[in-house]
């Protein structure tokens, strides 16, 4: 007899949907619940706490001794109107932002908490653009396009080389340690130490809704990234969605420990957004979801006890994993933990099921697991899963305030966006932001979704993959990529990381695997000096995958649905040429425009590299 499981109790504040349909065939789909209203400007939250919790910490990172070194509310507001003024000296603005080229650290929050302050825009793009970048062709894209006034990099040395190839001498260099040797450079110690003038809160009076925060890079696939303009109504008012459909953020300070990139919208937007807008407290993990980098996010865990813990989905493998096998951890994980989520990519269900199984031996019940949808240009959130009980693939119901559109393309539904939190546009990009909205302002975001019980809107929706993805056999049969790679990744769990879908114009459908090296190599029992490819070459790493072809081959209804052939990358995904994103999702298009020989050596039998399922 099977019993419905029980979950650690949240409320949730939204619960179903209204939907129209116009003379078009399209539908628009709205939240029940109104959007309230929310602050001009997110610097009105510091304000608050700093007024009501001077002394609760609003950020905090550990020193180089391994000890939390903590910024009060009260601390924050006073830093950021001192960076302020440093920063209206230098008469920065729109036309000549502040350009962040390091990754989370306090320097960084607080310049972020400055630039909104006086109203001057920042950028983070991503260390890679500097650090794994061979040419620096994104940051050099990221400096013509946007022309800071200011760059900043909390390690001057270890950022001089792309700093030098691509800013000139005209553009100061602030850092915060190791000033370059070669280059004129301010340090973050001596610009928060200006003294302030009336200017500062003159100048904080001064910003309103239509303020541009930041610019948020878009990932970039076969074209250079685009700024997505970032306003005050925008993230303000998409905290206040968050905070409709999650009451229990406003019940207690959330406590956040986390990794995501500030460059990133998720990252920075929602869950250090939803950390001051709120009142909580962010520790800053310098861990990543790898081998090496999930140790320190581990350890920082067994230390902090999160209320709610974001992650992507390879995050989450490694945290389930060692949640099953370190009972002091899950003691303090779970100790006062209300949800949990994830966003990025598909997550498998085996490690859904492995979080739950780990929850249930350690409290008595499941902590819930939610999700979403949404963009850079959302900012981000547009969809969230209000229920308990949730499975991969769904992406829930719009937030309050948030105006979706269905518009029918081929087989599938495109979904649209019209809301306070949508980008008013691409900077210094007209013809970009005019192709990206339709006649009526909605958005074009580009996703498919499919209502999850098409008898019952309110439990909303399920992804259906990128309408660009889509593609047909020589057949006609259209192949849908989406949901296919969603099945893949169950099936491939722990040692397949993604899979790129190929087969347009041909015969058959197939795929190209992205291998999770650490479990392919601990699979085949090899030493920790392996390459990848001794590791992928090996007999056992090859039948998991031949096994998988099978199990896959067994589920289709047909031949859009059945993988007939693998081939493993024989090299990484390449951040450079746009394949790979910050968070480590795979860019389908990238891939197989730039490995067409390798698609061309798939679909050739006599190729010894080639996987077909067991017993094939």
């Amino acid at each position: 007899m099977n019993t419905i499981p029980r979950y650690r109790s949240v409320r949730f504040g939204i619960s179903g949907v209204e939907v129209s349909s116009t003379a078009s065939g399209t539908s628009i789909v709205k939240t029940i619940q109104p959007l309230e209203s929310y602050p001009l400007r997110l610097t009105d939250r510091l304000t608050h706490w700093a007024a009501q919790t001077p002394d609760r910490s609003f950020i905090a990172k550990r020193d180089a001794h391994g000890v939390w070194r903590h910024i009060s509310y009260a601390e924050a507001l006073n830093i950021a109107r001192h960076i302020g003024q440093g920063l209206l000296d230098r008469g920065l603005s729109a036309e000549r932002p502040l350009l962040i080229l390091s990754e989370n650290d306090l320097e960084h929050a607080m310049l972020a908490l400055a630039c909104q302050y006086v109203g001057v825009p920042y950028a983070p793009v991503s260390s890679a653009y500097s650090l794994l970048s061979k040419d620096y062709a994104k940051l050099q894209h990221a400096i013509i396009l946007l022309t800071p006034g200011l760059i900043f990099a909390a390690d001057g040395e270890k950022f001089a080389a792309a700093v030098n190839a691509t800013a000139g001498s005209d553009i100061e260099f602030l850092v915060t340690d190791n000033p370059p040797s070669g280059r004129a450079a301010t340090r973050y110690a001596d610009l928060a130490a200006t003294p302030v003038t009336a200017q500062v809160d003159q100048a904080h009076a001064a910003t309103n809704p239509e303020t541009i925060v930041k610019f948020l890079f878009t990932s970039g696939s076969t074209k250079m990234p685009k700024a997505v303009i970032n306003t005050q109504r925008m993230i303000c008012s998409n905290l206040q969605m968050i905070r409709q459909t999650f009451p229990f953020l406003a019940e207690e300070p959330p406590v956040l420990i986390d990794w995501l990139p500030w460059n990133h919208t998720f990252g920075s937007n929602h869950n250090v957004g939803i950390v001051l807008f709120n009142g909580g407290t962010m520790y800053i993990d310098e861990g990543k979801p790898t081998p090496q980098g999930m140790a320190v996010t581990l350890a920082n865990l067994r230390e902090i006890a999160p209320t709610i813990y974001f992650n992507v989905p390879i995050g989450w493998e490694g945290i389930a994993h060692a949640l099953e096998q370190d009972e002091a951890l899950r003691k303090k994980f779970y100790s006062r933990l209300k949800m949990q989520f994830y966003a990025g990519a598909a997550l498998a269900q085996p490690v859904w099921d492995k979080l739950h199984a780990t929850a249930e031996a350690e409290c008595g019940e499941r902590i819930v697991m939610s999700c979403g949808l949404g963009m850079t240009e959302t900012a981000p959130s547009a969809l969230f899963v209000v229920q308990e009980q949730v499975h991969a693939g769904q992406i829930g119901i719009p937030t309050p305030g948030m105006e979706i559109k269905l518009v029918p393309n081929g087989d599938k539904q495109e979904i649209r966006y019209r809301g306070p939190n949508v980008t008013p546009g691409y900077w210094r990009a007209p013809e970009q932001t005019s192709e990206a909205f339709d006649d009526e302002g909605f958005f074009c975001s580009g996703d498919a979704v499919k209502w999850l019980n098409p008898d019952n809107h309110h439990l909303g929706f399920m992804f259906d993959g990128r309408v660009a993805e889509d593609f047909k056999l020589y057949t006609g049969t259209w192949v849908s990529v989406g949901p296919l790679r969603a099945r893949i990744a169950h099936e491939g769990a722990p040692y397949l990381q993604d899979a790129v879908v190929t087969g347009q114009d041909r015969q058959e459908v197939g795929i190209l695997i992205v291998p999770n090296l650490v479990q392919c190599r601990q699979l085949a029992n090899l030493p920790a000096s392996a390459t990848s490819q001794e590791i992928t070459a090996a007999p056992a790493v090859r039948d998991f995958f031949a096994g998988m072809l099978q199990r896959l081959a067994a589920q289709a209804t047909g031949s859009a649905s059945r993988i007939t052939r693998a081939l493993i990358l024989p090299t990484p995904p390449s951040f450079d040429q746009g394949e790979i994103t910050d968070k480590g999702s795979i860019n389908q298009r990238a891939v197989l425009t730039r490995r067409a020989t390798l698609v061309t050596a798939l679909y050739d039998d006599h190729h010894p590299d080639i996987i077909k399922p067991a017993g094939a």
